[in-house]
Formats: C-alpha cells, structure tokens, sequence
C-alpha cells in the first residue's frame, strides 16, 4: 500500500516551490528504499537540502523514516517557514529544525545520515547568485541549475565525503540534460557506490534518483 501523500494546503507557491513530478518520484524512491534506508540507518539525522514546500521531508518523517532527527535546509527564508508549517499540517514531529543557508554549510561534518536533494537542475544561463533581494523571486531562484543545470549539484556531490556520516546515504534527483550517467562514472572513480534507482519519463524530462554510498 502507497504511502499518504503529505499535504501542502498550507504553502503559498508564490513563495516556494509547488511539488511536481520531480517531487512525487521522490517520494516514490523514498517509499521503495524505506526497507534499505532502515536496514542500514538507525535513529538517522536526516537532512533535505532546499526543502521548498517541505513535502519531501515531511513524508520521509511521517512514513519513511518515522525515527530520526530531521534538519531541512533552504536559502530561502519561506521555505524555513513553510517546511514547518507543513510538518504541522500533517501533525508531524518535534525532532524538525529549519535552517536558512547555502546546502548544509551550516551543519558540523560527517553528521548526516540520510541526505535527500532534489536540485535546481534545468540549464539555464542566468546566474545562479547573487540571491534574490526581493520577495517575489525566490521560486524562479530555485530552479536556477546554472549553463549545464549541475551548478549546485556538483557542489553538494563533490561535498559529500564531508557531508555525510560514516553509514551515510544520498539521494539526489537528476534530469537527462545533467548526464547523470557521465556523473555517475565520476563519483565512482572518486571511490563511492552509485546506484540507480529509478529512470523515468515525468512529463517532458527523463528524470532519475542515484544514491551515493562511500565504500
């Protein structure tokens, strides 16, 4: 049986990202890694970075992993809010922080767990910072991937080996234009087990969700 899909009644899309369908093949992957994510993780720090509506890491505090401390990050200050906001709606847990910053650089090393990224992967040429100084355009600023949409992501990945406990496992969402296969060969020269776990075609985009396990 599915997993119940987090409500999000609560989010003004003006100010955060509206889930679409990179958000529910997350939670998808989420609900088929629940077994394996707890086999290897116990009492976990979760982290999502740019948790926008925060229906990511609710469902994974409310389904996939109902025993952990969760720590959403995002840059934008609506985000912070709404990630609590919608945890409450869905009468979530007290184990929940928001904090605003870039990615997780306001975290000590090697304290994550479990790390869930759904990036700001469409190419584009805009500039990807300075950051937005007025309210109105922070849900165009999260979808900013930079030239080749890996901006960001490249700096979580490469990030990672600090990032993450010793046990700790990434879940990052690609679309074909970031090539992830080509990502995945790097990352594994760089000595971490890349797996697949879903490919498929959501709309326009071919997206896909790799995890990352250092050996």
């Amino acid at each position: 049986m599915s997993f119940p899909t987090p409500s999000t009644s609560s989010a003004n899309y003006e100010e955060v990202y509206e889930p679409s369908e990179d958000s529910f093949m997350l939670l998808d992957v989420l609900e088929m890694e629940q077994s394996y994510i707890n086999s290897h993780l116990s009492y976990p720090v979760v982290t999502e970075i740019g948790t926008g509506s925060g229906i990511v890491t609710t469902f994974m505090l409310k389904s996939v992993v109902p025993k952990g401390v969760f720590l959403a990050t995002d840059i934008s200050p609506f985000a912070c809010n709404q990630v609590l906001a919608t945890s409450k709606e869905n009468n979530g847990t007290q184990y929940l922080e928001a904090l605003r910053g870039e990615r997780t650089t306001m975290m000590r090393p090697h304290t994550i767990d479990l790390l869930v990224f759904n990036p700001p992967y469409v190419p584009d040429d805009k500039p990807v910072e300075p950051y937005p100084e007025t309210d109105g355009d922070w849900v165009d600023w999260a979808l900013l991937g930079g030239e080749d949409g890996m901006q960001v992501t490249w700096k979580v990945l490469l990030e990672l080996k600090t990032i993450l406990s010793k046990n700790g496992i990434a879940y990052i969402l690609f679309c074909a234009s970031n090539k992830p296969e080509q990502v995945a060969v790097k990352m594994r020269e760089l000595g971490w087990i890349v797996t697949r776990i879903v490919e498929r075609k959501e709309g326009r985009e071919l997206l896909s969700v790799y995890r990352f396990e250092l050996k």
